[in-house]
């Protein structure tokens, strides 16, 4: 009889019974928030505003807040603050106020939960009706970071916290909050943490109406009010700002106890983390672009535009920051060592620039994209090795690892390659505990198609680890390989499609099921959706200096300016690749028709020096 695979409860068992429950717990899990601190898992991006909102007014991280006990579906979900309802159960709240004593029949109940679909609450999915669990909020206003959806801040994958990072620019171990008791404190940072919603520059773009309660302390969840004789509000903003006022108060700061794990791949505690991709040069160039952005544009541009354009320019920030952590991780497997950050550079992709249209340069895309996530086939494995090196080696030093690891990664580059006496002992005690694991992978499970691939990785039998020496990658390739793919590259892909904001309006990739060679399969591809194009032009149409007043750039310049960049390539082959001219020319003549179409190309003949790119809002005057 042939014995029936094992239960994952029974390997994670044996796993943890060899290595130690202690270094089970560090080590089983695809995160390591060091390279990048970013949950492996999927997210949506469009949900992320109202938690960074939170986060630079408060200076802390969320809690639980009062949306299902002021929304309750039942009862008994009043009571208990049970994280589900729905939009007829929130149009059922707000028709019993005075505000919308108007929407009292079915008719007007059902207008209004149509409303309150189209641009404050999303279903669980992004389902339609109005009996689906809610399970997003958009950044309609500020104060849709009143709102505590997803109920568990875990779910928005420590994006916002990265985020805020990123832009407040602390060198501590936490991101540095603070009060602005006076004229004289008023902070440099147009992005800082912690000091009201005064000087951010990211929610004064959103905060239209609110003001604070006189004499209250700045960290007051419920000081924010909405002065009724503001006019220049929209009606969505108002609905808004209606379902703040019935919660009545922000949510508390969180009340986890902070983690003490030395992998730092779980976020706890209400202290902001200052950790951000190990790719120290694309990190600061989302952080100027973000800026530069926001100070030129936050006044001038419509809300929705504002909203679609940030939504695509971090989504391009996150792919470049992920993708080059990828790259530079490779490079440490390999040499031991960080790249120099002049080579921390993304990853190049061919880009559809006729979104999936011409069917010849949409299968060069993909090609591109197949290449890229070829590459990154082992990036899980190279974290699972970081993850045994750091427990093993975290109370050996106590070098600084944030806001960059990169002393700290070199270091275990060190451990990697032994070039200390301390990695030689922690080898040996690694290679023990894969000879221990061989021995109990195949006294367990003695059929030869059991777990066959992880018991010939760590006994060097299989061609990616015959004959090598270093016992590290051995146990994690192991390990990965016992986690199971679906958990590890699987999870990855996840998370990179969310980065990407994939098949969404404003994203910057496309995804479609295909069938090669008999087989079913996903196809991915690099696009430039309308707002991502829009986001472009007008960040890199702005003057590059204080002299230039001009808001402007050649298209040749803007071209390859994006491929350097951002390692989007438009009318060249991407290296590794062989594209023929003319497809390559068609593509670029895409791109110019979409530009003139989006009002975004001035020219009045095909002559190079005369295509120009301009902004089709005003930005503002001082922007640098």
């Amino acid at each position: 009889m042939i014995a029936m695979p094992a239960e994952p409860q029974a390997i994670q068992k044996i796993v943890s019974d060899t290595l130690s429950p202690v270094m089970f717990g560090a080590i089983w899990t695809n995160n390591y928030h060091r390279v990048f601190p970013v949950a492996m898992q999927d997210f949506d991006l469009s949900t992320m505003l109202p938690a960074i909102f939170y986060l630079f007014r408060y200076g802390e991280r969320r809690g639980t807040g009062r949306f299902f006990k002021s929304f309750p579906l039942d009862a008994n979900a009043a009571g208990q603050g049970v994280g589900k309802t729905t939009i007829d159960r929130v149009g059922e709240v707000l028709s019993q106020k005075d505000d919308f004593k108007s929407f009292g029949e079915e008719t007007e109940k059902a207008i209004l939960g149509d409303m309150l679909l189209s641009s404050c609450l999303g279903n669980k999915l992004r389902e339609s009706g109005h009996d689906k669990k809610v399970q997003r909020v958009y950044p309609t206003h500020y104060l849709s970071s009143w709102i505590d959806i997803p109920d568990k801040p875990a779910n928005l994958r420590n994006v916002p916290e990265m985020m805020v990072s990123i832009l407040a620019d602390d060198q501590g171990e936490f991101v540095k909050t603070g009060r602005l008791d006076s004229e004289e404190d008023k902070p440099e940072n147009p992005f800082p943490v912690g000091f009201g919603y005064e000087n951010n520059l990211l929610i004064r773009a959103f905060n239209q109406g609110v003001i604070r309660r006189e004499n209250a302390p700045i960290d007051d969840r419920a000081s924010d009010r909405f002065d009724e004789n503001e006019s220049s509000i929209g009606l969505e903003q108002l609905m808004m700002i209606r379902l703040a006022q019935t919660i009545g108060k922000a949510p508390d700061p969180s009340r986890d106890k902070e983690g003490v794990r030395s992998t730092v791949h779980r976020v706890s505690g209400a202290k902001i983390p200052n950790q951000r991709p190990i790719a120290e040069k694309t990190s600061q160039e989302f952080s100027e672009d973000i800026r530069l952005f926001l100070r030129a544009y936050s006044s001038s541009l419509p809300r929705y535009c504002l909203i679609e354009m940030l939504e695509s320019c971090m989504a391009i920030g996150l792919v470049s920051m992920l993708t080059a952590a990828t790259k530079t991780i490779s490079y440490w497997a390999e040499e031991g060592r960080i790249h120099k950050k002049a080579d921390q550079n993304p990853a190049d992709f061919f880009v559809d620039c006729s979104l999936g249209v011409d069917r010849n340069i949409r299968d060069m895309a993909e090609r591109s994209m197949d290449e890229q996530l070829r590459r990154m086939r082992d990036f899980p494995v190279i974290l699972m090795a970081l993850r045994v090196l750091d427990f093993q080696a975290s109370k050996d030093t106590d070098l600084p690892a944030r806001p960059y690891s990169t002393r700290w990664l070199n270091f275990l580059g060190d451990m990697l390659y032994q070039r200390t006496e301390e990695a030689k002992k922690i080898h040996g005690r690694v290679e023990e505990k894969v000879e221990i694991l061989s021995r109990e992978l195949i006294k367990n499970y003695p059929q030869e198609n059991e777990y066959a691939e992880a018991k010939s990785l760590l006994s060097g039998e299989s061609p990616k680890t015959m004959n090598h020496a270093n016992a590290i990658f051995r146990l994690a390739r192991g390990l990965t390989s016992l986690m199971g793919t679906s958990y590890t590259y699987g999870k990855f892909t996840s998370m990179m499609d969310s980065c990407f904001h994939i098949n969404r309006p404003n994203g910057i990739a496309a995804k479609r099921k295909r069938t090669r060679d008999g087989k079913r399969g996903e196809a991915r591809s690099m696009i430039l959706s309308d707002s991502a194009l829009g986001y472009l032009v007008h960040l890199h149409a702005l003057p590059k200096g204080k002299e230039s007043k001009r808001s402007e750039i050649s298209l040749r310049d803007f071209i390859d300016l994006i491929r350097k960049r951002y390692g989007f390539y438009i009318d060249r082959s991407p290296p590794g690749m062989d594209i023929s001219k003319t497809l390559l020319q068609r593509n670029r003549s895409t791109l110019e028709r979409r530009l003139r179409d989006l009002g975004l190309l001035i020219g009045v003949n095909d002559a190079e020096s005369m295509k120009r790119l301009r902004p089709r809002f005003e930005r503002a005057a001082e922007i640098r």
